[in-house]
């Protein structure tokens, strides 16, 4: 992982998300990530020089932009070295290397296009990736870029970074298969949530599935608490428990998870219960009581940090677990499953760590560093220049070919419209923290 000051997380996060995991273990705040996030400063005034387009696409070249000097020099270097380690046979085509913190994304992929590149690897950033978009298309050469910002996808520009797309689409093909049918979602306002709602309201179309319920929260936990009341019809549940318990002599009380052997905190190490004030005693008897399910039967988060922490809060409160609920969240969950006990039973969806190994293992005996998560998608994106050079070309036929490509976190295809499906697999977290990959099977890519 790459350390950076916490405005350029917040700027980055998309790119990938195990960034975000890496500034959440190191304690940064991260308020509003994915997506919108990935931006970068493409304001160097430099003459831009003539494009020739790129008519045949057979020009052996390739182009790659990476950020190799300034505050993700660090992170660009570790991902170049990834490249050229995938680039190691002498028989593949040649590297042309240009640093984007120098001249800027656009004025790079125009230097790139007229050294007569036939495809260009980066730039690292969504907006970055908005920039050489047009100079690419004029010129006729394909890109792939290392965001995750799937609005940037297009035809010819495809878009690297595992998206909250792919990972919303595995878990609802899976819980669909399992019976689930009413999806709802509780996300946070920010870039993210937004990504993972859209994601959630077009795949649940896709399955011939129901509209899902969206609710947005601020963040503060009591809009959380507020949120997931109104989204799982607590008031009406709860009139009706009271209902049914004031006719029967005996009171049923909720399952309070009294044997749960998770982590105390449930998320971080050093976050404490807030103390009782005396006047919770209301609250604590409606807790008492045992509500009916919610309305609906997978719940889809999105949030991570402290506010996670005051969603699985919100989730007790409203009687929502495992065990009346599909409980799904985004790949991020991956970084630090270990503290997440107290959602055991819920999904994320990522890659399989198990393939990344023998490239983790190659890449250190190289350079005696560990890779950085970004350095699996310049590492992929060059053992496919490789590929597609000994095929005849960086043609959109070879790019998009059916069979698709064998990366470092398992196979991907690229789609004509700039979108790139991936097998990703499932992980259920366990009652004492840790994501356990299930047996569901991997959702296939999709041509």
């Amino acid at each position: 992982m790459f350390f950076k000051p916490q405005k350029a997380l917040k700027r980055e996060f998309l790119c990938h998300s195990t960034i975000i995991a890496h500034g959440l273990r190191l304690g940064l705040c991260i308020p509003a990530i994915i997506l919108a996030a990935c931006t970068s400063s493409d304001n160097h005034h430099v003459r831009s020089p003539e494009i020739t387009p790129n008519k045949t696409t057979t020009t052996r070249q390739v182009g790659i932009l990476l950020p190799l000097s300034g505050r993700n020099g660090v992170l660009g270097n570790n991902m170049l070295k990834a490249a050229k380690l995938a680039m190691a046979d002498p028989l593949s085509p040649p590297l042309d290397v240009r640093d984007t913190e120098i001249s800027g994304a656009s004025v790079a992929a125009q230097q790139a296009i007229a050294a007569g590149d036939g495809i260009i690897l980066g730039p690292l950033t969504a907006s970055e990736t908005a920039s050489i978009a047009p100079i690419a298309t004029a010129a006729n050469v394909p890109v792939l870029s290392y965001t995750s910002d799937v609005t940037k996808a297009q035809s010819n520009l495809w878009v690297m970074g595992v998206t909250p797309e792919q990972q919303v689409e595995t878990m609802v093909v899976a819980a669909k298969a399992e019976g689930k049918t009413r999806f709802a979602a509780l996300l946070p306002d920010n870039a993210l949530g937004h990504a993972l709602a859209d994601s959630l309201t077009q795949v649940c179309s896709e399955n011939g599935l129901a509209s899902p319920q969206i609710s947005f929260h601020s963040g503060t936990s009591d809009d959380i608490s507020q949120k997931l009341k109104q989204l799982s019809n607590y008031d009406n549940r709860l009139q009706e428990a009271k209902t049914h318990t004031s006719s029967d002599s005996s009171v049923k009380t909720a399952d309070t998870d009294s044997n749960d052997s998770s982590n105390s905190t449930g998320l971080i190490d050093d976050l404490v219960p807030p103390p009782s004030n005396g006047t919770d005693s209301k609250k604590d008897n409606n807790n008492k009581l045992v509500l009916s399910a919610p309305p609906f039967d997978a719940l889809l988060l999105g949030d991570t940090g402290l506010k996670l922490q005051s969603v699985i809060n919100a989730l007790k409160e409203n009687q929502i677990s495992s065990k009346n609920v599909r409980l799904m969240g985004p790949g991020l969950w991956s970084a630090f499953a270990s503290k997440l006990g107290k959602l055991h039973g819920a999904w994320y969806a990522a890659p399989d760590p198990s393939k990344r190994q023998g490239f983790v293992q190659q890449y250190m005996s190289k350079y005696g560093t560990m890779p950085k998560p970004l350095a699996d998608l310049t590492y992929d994106s060059s053992s496919l220049v490789r590929s597609l050079d000994k095929l005849g070309g960086y043609t959109q036929e070879n790019l998009t070919r059916n069979q698709g490509f064998d990366g470092v976190d398992g196979l991907f295809t690229l789609s004509k419209n700039g979108h790139i499906r991936r097998s990703l697999r499932i992980f259920e977290i366990q009652p004492g923290g840790g994501g356990k990959l299930i047996s569901i099977p991997a959702t296939q890519p999709k041509s």
